[in-house]
């Protein structure tokens, strides 16, 4: 992708900026947030920074692409205030898409969730039943819907990425978000500093962890490719967390044990297990996975070496 304007909201924050900085080195990129959850100095001096909410008025869209990433993007920030939740997961999207269509933009790339899919061990493909038991969920399958109106009425692309656990370390961009943080971050910071991760009842929960330098370059493959419908980006290999903890105290020499708690999150609504189906984006771009779940927890640990 060259010599595009394109829009990315969100776009000071983990995945976002990951996919602004790799994005400007030929391209003008815009970035809209207002730094709920994202940091300006997470991106380049050469990324237009635009501190606004998406759910303002006259937002920066005669671009050619926008990449729409804002979004209260956990159970926890949800739960927190339900009606922020749907103002900016469903509203702001609502708004960043109208305001893009009038001003000529007909290619809107967007954060889904696998968290939809509810529990499964086995590859989810893309069609399989799906239904929302937070918030949160219900939120991002109401962006699935408003896009299938938008695209349907108005023959506009939108492709829907459902994203499973992307993770990066906080050597990269996820150290702003805290608690927030993907649990494999948290963990290597916890065991790297000699202190117990916790991790929430027996830890045999699994994930699909994928690097963020592979969900930017799906990201990327769907703009360029003007995808429309859902996508999973993920790898079909998922790791239990206390594999994850172990993995990391062998590639940072330590022995460090885990703390269990009582998972704070009811059983009825917490997503055990995550497997991602990817063959539909293989398919349709080429796009596969390139960082083993070895090679990635090689890169969150280098910082402590």
């Amino acid at each position: 992708m060259e010599n595009q304007r394109i829009l990315i909201t969100g776009g000071a924050g983990f995945i976002g900026s990951n996919l602004a900085n790799k994005l400007s080195k030929k391209n003008n990129v815009i970035v809209v947030d207002n730094e709920y959850l994202g940091i300006e100095s997470n991106l380049d001096e050469s990324i237009e920074f635009v501190n606004t909410s998406v759910t303002e008025d006259d937002l920066p869209t005669d671009v050619d692409i926008v990449y729409h990433l804002a979004a209260l993007s956990s159970y926890a920030m949800h739960e927190k205030n339900p009606q922020k939740g749907a103002r900016v997961n469903v509203e702001g999207f609502v708004n960043i898409v109208e305001q893009a269509r009038q001003d000529g933009c007909d290619t809107v790339v967007y954060a889904s969730t696998s968290s939809i899919y509810g529990n499964q061990t086995d590859p989810s493909p893309e069609d399989m039943p799906v239904k929302t038991n937070t918030g949160y969920e219900a939120s991002k399958l109401a962006r699935e819907r408003y896009a299938e109106y938008f695209s349907n009425h108005y023959e506009i692309t939108l492709a829907g990425m459902r994203f499973f656990s992307v993770y990066q370390g906080y050597g990269g961009s996820e150290e702003h978000k805290g608690e927030y943080a993907n649990v494999i971050a948290q963990f290597a910071e916890k065991i790297a500093a000699g202190k117990s991760p916790v991790l929430y009842g027996d830890g045999t929960q699994t994930r699909d962890f994928t690097h963020v330098s592979d969900i930017v370059r799906g990201l990327v493959l769907a703009g360029e490719h003007e995808l429309d419908g859902i996508y999973n980006l993920g790898t079909s290999k998922s790791y239990n967390f206390n594999t994850v903890v172990e993995m990391l105290n062998e590639e940072l020499n330590t022995n460090v044990k885990p703390k269990y708690i009582e998972n704070p999150i009811p059983e009825s609504v917490y997503v055990h297990d995550t497997c991602a189906n990817y063959s539909k984006m293989k398919n349709e771009t080429g796009w596969e996975p390139r960082i083993s779940f070895d090679e990635g927890i090689k890169r969150v640990c280098q910082q402590y070496q």
